[in-house]
């Protein structure tokens, strides 16, 4: 360890090193039924410890569902699922106003019943088959933790995470996230095909698995590790170093590279640099370190700016990839 002061941290090094240590034991218990997505089980970590939302995409059967009902397993918190459909509408998912009798007076009153949107972890399950109007019913919630109907706003209780998944293949009936809501998910996690000898492993577990995971970690201790995270100090220099990797996502700036100029049209905004800072945080917590790298910032990047860049027209006829441009940024900027 190499912060030791409790006034910093907010923990003494024995608390620290036992989130730490919870950490770990929460991961490889989920990664007990979720075989062959390592990389996407410690990315899902770092969404958490940063009090993020993150945004599955991946061709059906890859456990994107089972993933994220495991980990509300594992933390024993509530879990809610919601399946994205073009008939959905925003009280489907926040709640509604129904009138009902009061026992007391015998009066009728309004009484707000919650939607499934008053959980721990919501998985917004194909959240691009539904209308934007349903889709922006998430927005409020993501960033304040609220949801308002009529004149009064209900928060909910923290830890709250939405883990929304996309399928890639399919694009008819269905629609595009509006960048702004994009911009809300911390990271985009995009799954593949397990490995052979993983997809054995797969075929020949049982239909419960998923029952005998047991929790690892309270909710009331990830919520410390996330004020042990936050709190981790960053110098200014590498705090610059994200920044100038988010700049150099715009073409106008002088930190563009030449793919950015050539294909992007639109970078990343002022959110993604925070998202920068804070995940390479939550790498170094998650490592066993209170003190951030530069290969912190770089790894944490890719996942922060893949989601949030627009290529133009000329880029996608050409077949780049915005994982080209963010490697092209990443090893230019330094």
């Amino acid at each position: 360890m190499i912060i030791t002061s409790k006034n910093k941290l907010g923990a003494s090094v024995s608390q620290i090193e036992v989130l730490q240590d919870k950490i770990d034991q929460a991961r490889n218990e989920l990664k007990k039924v979720i075989i062959g997505q390592e990389e996407i089980v410690d990315s899902l970590f770092l969404v958490l410890l940063t009090k993020g939302h993150a945004l599955l995409i991946g061709v059906p059967g890859l456990a994107k569902t089972l993933m994220v009902y495991s980990l509300a397993k594992v933390f024993d918190g509530d879990f809610n699922r919601v399946q994205f459909t073009p008939d959905l509408m925003p009280s489907d998912i926040t709640g509604v106003d129904l009138i009902q009798e009061n026992p007391s007076n015998g009066k009728k009153e309004f009484k707000f019943v919650k939607g499934p949107i008053f959980c721990n972890i919501l998985l917004a399950d194909e959240i691009n088959r539904t209308p934007p109007k349903t889709q922006s019913a998430l927005l409020q919630a993501m960033q304040e933790h609220s949801v308002s109907q009529g004149d009064k706003t209900y928060d909910i209780e923290s830890p709250f995470f939405v883990l929304a998944t996309q399928n890639p293949i399919e694009q008819e009936g269905t629609y595009p996230l509006p960048e702004a809501q994009l911009d809300r998910f911390t990271f985009s996690l995009k799954l593949k095909y397990p490995s052979f000898e993983d997809e054995v492993k797969i075929a020949t577990l049982e239909d419960s698995f998923d029952q005998h995971l047991t929790p690892k970690m309270t909710l009331s201790e990830l919520l410390e590790a996330q004020k042990v995270v936050e709190a981790i100090p960053i110098g200014q220099e590498l705090v610059e170093y994200a920044v100038r990797i988010n700049f150099a996502t715009r073409k106008d700036t002088k930190y563009a590279t030449p793919l950015v100029k050539k294909y992007i049209t639109w970078g990343a905004g002022p959110r993604a640099s925070q998202s920068i800072v804070h995940a390479a945080k939550a790498k170094a917590f998650m490592e066993g370190r209170v003190s951030v790298s530069a290969s912190d910032i770089a790894y944490v990047s890719h996942l922060v700016l893949d989601h949030r860049l627009v290529m133009n027209f000329q880029g996608e006829a050409e077949g780049v990839t915005i994982s080209q441009v963010i490697e092209e940024i990443v090893e230019s900027v330094k």
